[in-house]
C-alpha cells in the first residue's frame, strides 16, 4: 500500500476551491494578529509546567482562553484577556485539583504581556515592508495603559502603523465589528485588507467581515477544509513564507 506523503501549507492552497476564499481583491493593507502569531505562547510552557506538571495544560488554557472570550462577546459580556486567563488558570486549577497561589496569578497576567516573537517574524515583516503594505495589529490583548504593550515588549512596534486592541468595541475576535472597527480607522475599505492569523476561527471572522486572509500554519494550527466555508486567501508555515507568496502593492 502506498502512503500519501504529508503536505505542506503550499500544497494546502492549491487544494482549495476559488469560490470558497470569498474576497479576492488585492489587499494593500495587512492587519496582524498578535497571539500565536507573531508572539509565542509556547514560551509559558515552563510555567505551566512549574504549576500543574505538564506542560501541555498551556494548550488546554489557551482553547478555554479563546471559546470564552467568544462566550462573552456572544453574551454581551466583557472582561480583559489579562484577566480572563488568570480566572481560567484557577478554573484549571479547580478541575485539577491543583492550588493556584496569587503569584501565579500574578506570573500569567506578566507572561501574557512579555512573550517573545518567532522566529521568523522579524525578517518576514521586513520582506513583507519592502512589497509595499501598509501593516497594522490587531489584538484581543488590552493596551497597558502602564508600559508597553505585548508588540513593543517584543520589539515589533517599528513595523506597524498602529495597534488596535478589541478593548476599543469591547467585543471579541472573530466579531464583525472589531474588523470593521480597523477599517473604518484606517479609512479603506474591508475588502483591502487581508488579516493575517494564525487561527482559522480569526481567518473566518475576518473573511465574514469583508476581508480576504492569510493563514499561518503555526504548531497545532491548520485549514478547516469544510465545503462553504470561507478558506484563506493565502497560507504561509511562517511569516517569510508569506513574503514570498503575496504579491508586490508597489505601483498600485
Amino acid at each position: 500500500m502506498t502512503t500519501k506523503p504529508n503536505k505542506g501549507p503550499s500544497d494546502q492552497i492549491d487544494e482549495i476551491n476559488p469560490k470558497y476564499q470569498w474576497n479576492s481583491e488585492k489587499p494593500s493593507v495587512l492587519v496582524f494578529d498578535v497571539n500565536e502569531t507573531l508572539i509565542n505562547f509556547e514560551s509559558m510552557n515552563a510555567l505551566f509546567e512549574r504549576i500543574y506538571g505538564d506542560k501541555h495544560v498551556m494548550r488546554e488554557w489557551l482553547g478555554h482562553l479563546i471559546m470564552y472570550s467568544m462566550t462573552l462577546t456572544l453574551s454581551g459580556l466583557y472582561v480583559d484577556y489579562y484577566s480572563l486567563g488568570q480566572g481560567l488558570l484557577q478554573m484549571i486549577g479547580s478541575i485539577k485539583g491543583v492550588n493556584i497561589r496569587p503569584e501565579d496569578h500574578e506570573e500569567i497576567k506578566t507572561a501574557m504581556m512579555t512573550m517573545p516573537t518567532h522566529s521568523d517574524v522579524v525578517e518576514g515583516l521586513k520582506h513583507l515592508k519592502k512589497l509595499g503594505y501598509r501593516m497594522v495589529t490587531l489584538t484581543n490583548s488590552p493596551p497597558n495603559p502602564n508600559g508597553k504593550s505585548p508588540l513593543e515588549q517584543a520589539g515589533l512596534a517599528e513595523y506597524f502603523e498602529r495597534q488596535f486592541s478589541i478593548e476599543a468595541v469591547r467585543s471579541y475576535k472573530p466579531s464583525q465589528g472589531v474588523y470593521h472597527m480597523v477599517a473604518q480607522e484606517l479609512d479603506v475599505q474591508p475588502s483591502s485588507c487581508c488579516m493575517v492569523a494564525a487561527h482559522v476561527w480569526d481567518t473566518i471572522g475576518a473573511q465574514s467581515a469583508g476581508f480576504s486572509a492569510a493563514l499561518i500554519t503555526r504548531p497545532g494550527n491548520a485549514l478547516l477544509p469544510t465545503p462553504g466555508l470561507p478558506q484563506p486567501n493565502f497560507v504561509a508555515k511562517d511569516l517569510i513564507h508569506l513574503a514570498k507568496i503575496l504579491p508586490s502593492v508597489k505601483g498600485v
